[in-house]
């Protein structure tokens, strides 16, 4: 059976407006390039049921969600609207950035915030979650996330069928607390929680 956003707790209304969402992405998607065109008769399943899927992951912490290239709002705009919380999407592409206001809007998101820059140059608050999907290998997404989160956050990477050896070359630049959990959405992926991030040889 395939997975169903009322299993991940996303109430019939706002799974409506998330239709509305991928009705709008794919209206923008015929002028800009915002998801590959070889996903575009699995929307649902390839893109937004595999962001819901973070959000029985998100802990429990008081604070803002920042998403690292954040493109058509995978998974920051999608867990902005299911979860309430202030959420920054960074994303360097204008094109994609105007899309990104113009969804939030549909959604109704108030407290969604649009960093028009590249990674390195954005300063959203320090925030309690980081998330990123399809964006870069592992070392180097710790490299952005460490200056992303506050004190005692964590960040949540959906990760394909490399994540082990990802997490091995990692190992040789940072320390970290792991948690792999299976994804629901492909059987050849993960998710991985991360906490207590640094380069390693810092003291803890």
């Amino acid at each position: 059976m395939p997975l169903t956003a009322a299993e991940l707790g996303v109430s019939r209304e706002t799974e409506a407006r998330l239709h509305d969402y991928v009705a709008l992405l794919l209206r923008w998607n015929a002028k800009i390039n915002l998801v590959a065109e070889s996903t575009l008769d699995a929307v649902w399943q390839r893109h937004v049921l595999d962001s819901l899927q973070l959000l029985p992951l998100l802990p429990e912490l008081p604070g803002s969600l920042t998403d690292l290239g954040s493109g058509a709002g995978f998974p920051g705009l999608v867990l902005a609207a299911t979860s309430g919380r202030e959420t920054h999407l960074v994303e360097s592409d204008r094109r994609k950035c105007a899309f990104l206001l113009e969804a939030a809007r549909t959604l109704g998101l108030t407290r969604v915030h649009i960093h028009p820059q590249r990674i390195e140059a954005a300063t959203p608050p320090p925030a309690a979650i980081v998330t990123a999907r399809a964006l870069a290998p592992l070392p180097l997404l710790l490299s952005y996330a460490v200056n992303k989160l506050a004190p005692g956050g964590f960040a949540l990477f959906p990760k394909g069928r490399t994540a082990d050896e990802e997490l091995t070359a990692a190992a040789r630049h940072w320390t970290m607390h792991i948690e792999q959990f299976p994804s629901r959405t492909d059987s050849a992926a993960s998710i991985l929680r991360l906490s207590e991030i640094r380069p390693a040889g810092d003291p803890p």
